[in-house]
C-alpha cells in the first residue's frame, strides 16, 4: 500500500472513517489492450497526491519501449544529454551570464565532473548519464556523493532511481528523513540527505515527485511505434504476389497444383512474386495485384508523431539530423531557440545540484562560452549598438558596456559623438572643459575662459559698435585695452605701450602695427575695412560690424619651416610615463603579495595552515593564481592612471602644432584619442605582464612547499621583468600619443598641410621604416609599409612588429601656394 502524504495533518481534513475510496489503478499495455489511459508508463499503483506519485514509475519499462524503441525520443534524449557531456563545468561568482568575474581552477567538483566521475566513469560519461537520467525519470536522479576521511568529495556515483526510496520526515521538518538504497544483491543501504544529490525537474504540487516529456508525449510515442510494429507485422505476414495468371488446372497433377499452392506462402521474402492459380476448365487469366496495393495511413501518422514527440522534448528536427525544406536563417533561429527554451534550462538544473557543496557566493555552471548558437542575441545587440554609435545616440562607454567590455571611463569615451562631423556632446561641465569646448573651471582667466553677461556702459545701445568694443574690453580684466586683445589673440606678452596710455592710444599702436595701414582719420579706416571683404555694402559702423559677423572666419596658414616633435617632447612623457607604471607595479607587487597569503585564498588548498586537529580546510589542490593576480583589474587601473598624462601631454602637443600652422591654439578633440587608445594599449600589456606572473606561479607551485616560496618567485619576477616593461611601455606610450596629437591637430589645420616622415638615422631604425624617411604625404594620408597602413608613427592600431621601439617622428609644413 503506498505512504500517505503527512497522514496526520490528512486525518484533520478528511475523517478516517468518511474518506472517499481509492481512485482505481490505472494500467497501461503498450502492445496489447483495449482503453488508453493517462499514464503511459505507470505499471504499477498510482494513488494521486501521495509521496509515491513517482514509485510507479517503471524505469526498466520505460527505457525498453519508449527509449529503445521510438527512434525520435531516442533522438531527442540523445541530443540533449550528448550537448550536456561535451560541456565542461564551471565554478565561479560575479559577471554575468557568459563569464565568471572570478573562477575556481581545482575544486574537487571540476575534476570529478570534468576528469573522472568514479573508477567506470569519466566525467562526460556521468553527465551524458545524468542527464538522460532526468528525461527519463520521475523521480529524478540520485547521486551519491562519498568523502575522504579529511572531509574531501573523491567520488561520485549515479543509482538507479528505481532501486531509491524516498523516506520522508515524519515531523515533516526536512522533508526527507533519508534515503533508502537496494544494491543488486538485495542489501538496503540507508543515506543521509547530506550524501545524495537529488536533482528533478519539480512537479507543481507534489515535491517528493519530478516531470519527464515522457508524461505528455505518452499517446504519441505509443502511436508512433505502433505504427511501425504495425508495418513490420503487416510485411513479415502478408505474401502478397505482384500478380496472379490463371489457368485451367484439368488435368493437371495434384502434386504440382499443391506446388503451386505454396507459392501463396506468406512471409516478406515471397512478396511481389507471380502466382498461379487454377481458373477452371476453359481459359487463363491475370490479375496484377501490385498495383492496387493495401492502403494504410503510415505516412501521415508517423509525422504526427514525430512533431509532437519532438514539441514534447523542446528539440527542433533540425537538431537531431534533418535541416532540409529550411533556410540557414531558419536553422540558425531553430538551434538557438533550443539551447535558449531546452538545453540552457536543462543544464541550469542539473548545475543547481551541485551548488549546496560550495560556499554561498560560488556557483556551478556549465560553460557555454563555446556555444555559437548563443552569440545570436549578443551579435544583435552589438549590431545595433554600433548603429546607435554611429548615430550619435550612446556614447562609446555605453557601446563597450553592452559588448561586454570595460569602459574607459574617460571625458571622450562619456561623450555622445554627433555624425556626420563626430562633434562631441559633453555629459557635464567637467567633460566639456577637457574637451576644449567650454571654460577650465581650474583655470579662470586664461584664454579660452570666457566670461558672458557683461553690462553695458551707461547709454550704449546693443548690436552697435560702441556694443561690442564694451564687450571685447569686458572679455577679462587688464591693465590696458592692448592686453585684452592679445590675450584674446592668445599671443602672449601685451604689446608695451607707455604708462598711462588710453584706448585711442591703442588704437593708434594697433594702426600703427598693421603692415599697409598708416596714420589716418577713422573713415579711412573704414574703408580700408571694408576693402577687405568681397563686396563693400553701404551702411554705418553698425552694419559693418553686423557684416563682420556675418562673414565666415578663414585661416590662413603662415608660411615658415612648419613643426616638428623633438626628443624632449618624447623624452618628457616617457619619463612621466615610467614614474606612473613604476609607482603602479610597486603597489600592484604588494596587493598580490598580500593576495597570496590571504585565508580565502588558501583555503582548500595544500598552502593551507590547520588552526587545529579537527580543520579540515586543507586540500590537496594548487593555488587558484589567475584570482591572486586579478589581471583584469589591473589592466583597467593602469589605463585609469595613465590616461590623464597622456591627455594633457597630447593637448599641449596639439596646442603647439596648432600654434604654428594656423596662429592659433585651438585643440581638436580628436587629438585626445591617440592618448585614449594608448592608454587602453598599456591595460594590455599589463595584463600579458601578468598572465606570465600567473604561468610562473602555475609552475612554481610544482616545486613549492609553502607559501614564501610563491611569495619569492614574486618578487623575483618582478626584479627581472620589470624594468624591461616599464622602458617598453612608456617609449610606446609616448611616441603613440606625441605622434597622434601632432598629425589630429595637422589634419585639423587644413588641406595645404603635408608631413614628412624622420627616422633618427642610427643602428636601431628598422628596415620597414629607413624606406619611409624623407617621404612627403598630405596630412591625414596614411602611409603604406609591408602591406600595412600607418597614420603615424606609433600608430597604435598598426602591426605590432612596425610600432614597437618605434622612435620615428613627422616634419609638419604648409604647401607652398603657386
Amino acid at each position: 500500500m503506498p505512504r500517505q502524504f503527512l497522514p496526520a495533518l490528512r486525518g484533520l481534513l478528511v475523517p478516517r472513517s468518511t474518506a472517499p475510496p481509492p481512485p482505481p489503478v490505472e494500467t497501461k499495455d503498450l502492445l496489447a489492450g483495449n482503453a488508453y489511459v493517462s499514464m503511459t508508463y505507470a505499471g504499477v499503483t498510482n494513488v494521486w497526491g501521495t509521496p509515491g506519485r513517482a514509485d510507479g514509475w517503471d524505469m526498466e519499462r520505460v527505457i525498453v519501449e519508449g527509449y529503445e524503441r521510438s527512434i525520435w525520443t531516442f533522438k531527442s534524449i540523445e541530443a540533449i544529454s550528448k550537448h550536456a557531456s561535451t560541456l565542461p563545468i564551471q565554478i565561479g561568482r560575479g559577471g554575468d551570464e557568459r563569464r565568471f568575474e572570478e573562477t575556481l581552477d581545482s575544486h574537487p567538483l571540476l575534476k570529478l565532473l570534468n576528469k573522472k566521475a568514479n573508477p567506470l566513469e569519466t566525467g562526460d560519461v556521468f553527465k551524458k548519464r545524468l542527464s538522460a537520467q532526468l528525461l527519463l525519470s520521475k523521480k529524478g536522479v540520485f547521486i551519491e556523493k562519498t568523502y575522504s576521511r579529511g572531509g574531501t568529495l573523491v567520488r561520485l556515483d549515479l543509482l538507479p532511481p528505481d532501486r531509491v526510496q524516498i523516506i520522508p520526515d515524519d515531523r515533516n521538518a526536512d522533508y526527507v528523513k533519508h534515503f533508502e538504497f537496494t544494491d543488486y544483491s538485495g542489501h538496503v543501504r540507508e543515506l543521509l540527505p547530506k550524501h545524495v544529490i537529488w536533482i528533478r525537474d519539480p512537479h507543481p504540487i507534489d515535491p517528493f515527485c519530478g516531470v519527464t516529456p515522457l508524461e505528455a508525449a505518452g499517446l504519441s510515442i505509443d502511436l508512433d511505434v505502433k505504427a511501425r510494429t504495425y508495418n513490420i507485422s503487416f510485411i513479415d505476414n502478408d505474401g502478397r504476389p505482384g500478380g496472379i495468371v490463371g489457368i485451367d488446372l484439368d488435368g493437371v497433377d495434384q502434386r504440382e497444383v499443391d506446388r503451386i499452392q505454396k507459392r501463396l506462402a506468406p512471409g516478406a521474402h515471397n512478396a511481389g512474386q507471380l502466382t498461379l492459380v487454377g481458373t477452371g476448365p476453359g481459359g487463363v487469366t491475370y490479375v496484377d495485384t501490385s498495383a492496387r496495393p493495401r492502403e494504410m495511413a503510415y505516412e501521415t501518422l508517423s509525422s504526427t508523431a514525430k512533431g509532437e514527440i519532438l514539441a514534447a522534448f523542446g528539440v527542433p528536427e533540425s537538431i537531431v539530423g534533418n535541416a532540409s525544406e529550411r533556410t540557414y536563417a531558419n536553422a540558425d533561429r531553430e538551434e538557438y531557440n533550443f539551447w535558449d527554451h531546452t538545453e540552457l534550462p536543462h543544464l541550469n538544473l542539473i548545475a543547481s545540484g551541485f551548488d549546496p557543496d560550495l560556499d554561498e557566493e560560488w556557483i556551478v555552471r556549465f560553460d557555454t562560452s563555446s556555444v555559437q548558437a548563443l552569440e545570436f542575441p549578443r551579435r544583435q545587440a552589438r549590431e545595433e549598438a554600433r548603429k546607435e554609435w554611429e548615430a550619435g545616440l550612446i556614447t562609446i562607454d555605453e557601446y563597450r558596456e553592452i559588448a561586454g567590455r570595460p569602459a574607459f571611463n574617460v571625458p571622450q569615451s562619456r561623450a555622445l559623438w554627433i555624425s556626420p562631423q563626430k562633434a562631441p556632446v559633453p555629459a557635464n561641465d567637467q567633460d566639456a572643459a577637457a574637451l576644449g569646448l567650454g571654460p577650465d573651471q581650474a583655470a579662470a582667466g586664461t584664454p579660452g575662459a570666457v566670461p558672458t553677461g557683461a553690462p553695458l556702459p551707461p547709454g550704449t545701445a546693443p548690436d552697435t559698435a560702441a556694443a561690442d568694443v564694451a564687450a571685447a574690453l569686458a572679455l577679462d580684466a587688464g591693465p590696458s585695452a592692448t592686453a585684452d586683445v592679445a590675450a584674446a589673440r592668445a599671443q602672449g606678452a601685451p604689446l608695451a605701450l607707455p604708462a598711462g596710455s588710453t584706448a585711442t592710444a591703442a588704437v593708434a599702436a594697433a594702426r600703427a602695427a598693421t603692415i599697409d595701414s598708416g596714420p589716418g582719420d577713422a573713415a579711412a579706416d573704414l574703408d580700408r575695412a571694408r576693402s577687405i571683404q568681397n563686396t563693400a555694402p553701404p551702411g554705418e559702423a553698425a552694419e559693418d560690424v553686423d557684416a563682420a559677423r556675418a562673414s565666415i572666419e578663414t585661416k590662413a596658414l603662415p608660411e615658415g619651416d612648419g613643426y616638428e616633435v623633438t626628443d624632449a617632447d618624447f623624452d618628457a612623457l616617457s619619463m612621466a610615463v615610467a614614474a606612473a607604471i613604476t609607482a603602479l607595479l610597486a603597489r600592484q607587487k604588494g596587493v598580490i603579495l598580500a593576495r597570496l597569503r590571504a585565508p580565502k585564498i588558501r583555503k582548500n588548498t595544500r598552502y593551507w595552515e590547520p588552526q587545529n586537529d579537527d580543520d579540515v580546510r586543507r586540500a590537496d589542490a594548487d593555488l587558484d593564481q589567475d584570482r591572486v593576480v586579478s589581471a583584469a583589474r589591473w589592466a583597467e587601473e593602469t589605463s585609469q592612471t595613465l590616461a590623464p598624462v597622456l591627455q594633457q601631454a597630447a593637448i599641449t602637443t596639439a596646442r603647439k602644432v596648432s600654434k604654428t600652422l594656423t596662429g592659433t591654439d585651438e585643440v581638436p578633440p580628436s587629438a585626445a584619442a591617440a592618448a585614449i587608445v594608448t592608454a587602453a594599449y598599456a591595460g594590455e600589456a599589463i595584463t600579458g605582464f601578468l598572465a606570465e606572473l600567473a604561468a610562473v606561479l602555475r609552475d612554481a607551485q610544482h616545486d613549492a612547499e609553502d607559501i614564501s616560496d610563491l611569495a619569492h618567485a614574486v618578487v623575483s619576477y618582478y626584479q627581472s621583468a620589470e624594468p624591461a616593461l616599464t622602458a617598453r611601455v612608456a617609449e610606446t606610450c609616448a611616441v603613440a600619443t606625441i605622434n597622434g596629437a601632432a598629425d589630429a591637430a595637422a589634419e585639423h589645420a587644413g588641406p595645404d598641410v603635408v608631413r614628412t616622415w624622420i627616422t633618427r638615422g642610427d643602428t636601431r631604425v628598422r628596415p620597414a621604416h629607413k624606406a619611409l624617411h624623407g617621404k612627403t604625404l598630405p596630412a591625414g594620408t596614411p602611409y603604406t609599409v609591408d602591406g600595412a597602413s600607418l597614420r603615424y608613427p606609433g600608430d597604435p592600431f598598426a602591426p605590432i612588429a612596425l610600432t614597437i621601439n618605434c622612435r620615428c617622428r613627422l616634419h609638419y609644413a604648409t604647401n607652398p601656394k603657386e
